[in-house]
């Protein structure tokens, strides 16, 4: 029985480290979101952190301040759903749909 607890034991420290590794990949991963055709393009780390924001000229109109925001709105939108899913199937692969909490 202790035989089987130890082993026990060393895979749940070999996970816990894979899912280490994996949370700080996570952070070199991108993904992007867009809106409006492609006008905005948010993209965004798995640690859903945001690293660029890009806005093509053809949608800037300073009489229109509110469609602006509601395609940026869009597209962080768009990055966040992407992140997550990244994420969840990233660290899905260590934990084999363990479903783990907080991860």
């Amino acid at each position: 029985m202790a035989r089987v607890n130890k082993n026990m034991m060393r895979q749940m420290q070999q996970m816990q480290n894979k899912l280490e590794k994996a949370k700080e990949e996570l952070e070199t991963m991108t993904v992007t979101g867009t809106a409006g055709g492609g006008v905005i393009k948010i993209t965004m780390n798995g640690h859903q952190m945001v690293t660029q924001v890009d806005i093509s000229p053809d949608v800037v109109d300073e009489n229109d301040i509110e469609t602006l925001q509601d395609v940026v709105l869009a597209a962080i939108n768009d990055a966040c759903d992407k992140s997550q899913q990244l994420a969840s199937k990233h660290l899905g692969n260590i934990t084999g749909g363990l479903g783990i909490p907080g991860l």
